[in-house]
């Protein structure tokens, strides 16, 4: 891999030294309410130059941990199976470096991709999901493959018990419904998520942030808002915590910086991905 002419500050170590490579997935041909995700891991980029790469919350800077930012896939409008396919190669790429992939999206069907790579690699992988929808639909619309289906399209490869969903307050009732059966579902906050990480500690997690789990009077920029979301402190103690779990894969999505012109979204999900680097290595 080469090294990107645009990296997210502080993320300058080469693939070889990194045990970290971040890429950006710009997709967004699913999205079934407002476009614009595709725009926002160029714009990630750029504004993290607003950051320092030092941490106050964890004591830690972005300067002494090995990440190399591999930029954005070009990824095919046209085909999602395509484009999933692509993002699931580069995956595994770095995967088979024996490194961890972080990508930012993208709406939130990119994910499919790297959990694919991911499973592969570790056929007993957990999900945490941190999202203000469900994502279980059967289908959205007739297809499969959306950013309304892709929790769903994760359970039919693991199954019961191996999916954690918190933060949810968006969803048929058929999605409720085939919840209560087969998943973990956290209505509305992250109660219990403490327990969740203590009970998978030993175990590799897939982690997958769907931003507008935040309330959007925080967090306005993205594609599909809903009210009653949590708060950035409340986000922030979430991931402090996750540094008590293997994390094998992750990934932020669903930020629209068209939608939020003032650029504090992007803002806001900059200072995120710096505090989930920071707190996994």
């Amino acid at each position: 891999m080469q090294t990107n002419v645009e990296t997210f500050i502080g993320c300058t170590a080469s693939f070889a030294e990194a045990k970290t490579v971040l890429f950006g997935a710009p997709y967004d041909s699913t999205t079934s309410y407002r476009p614009g995700t595709r725009f926002a891991s160029r714009a990630i980029r750029g504004e993290s130059f607003g950051l320092e790469t030092y941490s106050p919350y964890q004591d830690k800077d972005l300067e002494e941990i090995q990440v190399f930012d591999s930029g954005d896939l070009e990824l095919s409008f046209g085909r999602v199976d395509l484009a999933l396919a692509d993002i699931k190669a580069h995956t595994a790429e770095i995967l088979a470096a024996k490194k961890r992939p972080f990508m930012i999206g993208g709406e939130h069907l990119v994910t499919l991709g790297a959990f694919d790579a991911v499973l592969e690699a570790y056929p007993d992988v957990h999900v945490i999901q941190l999202d203000a929808h469900t994502d279980l639909r059967q289908a959205y619309l007739g297809a499969e493959l959306s950013h309304a289906t892709v929790i769903r399209r994760i359970w039919d490869q693991i199954g019961d018990q191996r999916i954690f969903q918190f933060g949810i307050r968006s969803g048929e009732r058929a999605e409720f419904q085939f919840a209560k059966n087969h998943t973990y579902l956290q209505k509305f906050n992250f109660n219990g998520l403490t327990e969740v990480i203590e009970q998978l500690k030993d175990k590799p997690v897939y982690l997958t942030i769907d931003l507008d789990v935040l309330d959007p009077s925080a967090f306005p920029g993205t594609g599909t808002p809903e009210a009653g979301g949590v708060s950035f402190e409340t986000l922030l103690e979430a991931i402090l915590d996750f540094a008590k779990l293997n994390i094998v894969g992750l990934d932020v999505n669903e930020l629209s910086p068209p939608y939020d012109l003032s650029g504090a979204s992007t803002a806001l999900a900059c200072k995120i991905i710096r505090e989930l680097l920071l707190a996994i290595n």
